[in-house]
């Protein structure tokens, strides 16, 4: 099936991606969508009356449990390491002023 994939649609589509192509990149560029917009009329063609859709071909569900700390934020010995702490925070130099 002929898609119909212009300059002007390559340039709006790069123009998105925030692409720059050159010719070459371009014209591959225009393959690559053509064959991938054919592809996608290829699967348009199957018989697909009577299938169920589908949002993941494995069988998928949630499992909750509930939130445990179990190693704790370690918040104390990571202060050890400053050279200076109030109020169980860094002090750092102001650096805007």
């Amino acid at each position: 099936m002929a898609n119909n994939i212009t300059d002007d649609t390559i340039e709006y589509v790069s123009t998105l991606a925030k692409l720059d192509l050159n010719g070459e990149e371009r014209e591959r560029a225009m393959l690559d969508m053509s064959r991938m917009l054919d592809y996608i009329d290829k699967l348009n063609e199957l018989d697909t009356t009577g299938v169920e859709p589908v949002s993941h071909v494995f069988p998928l569900q949630n499992v909750f449990r509930e939130d445990e700390v179990t190693n704790g934020d370690g918040s104390g010995d990571t202060l050890k390491n400053a050279p200076e702490e109030k109020e169980n925070m860094f002090v750092a130099p102001r650096t805007v002023e």
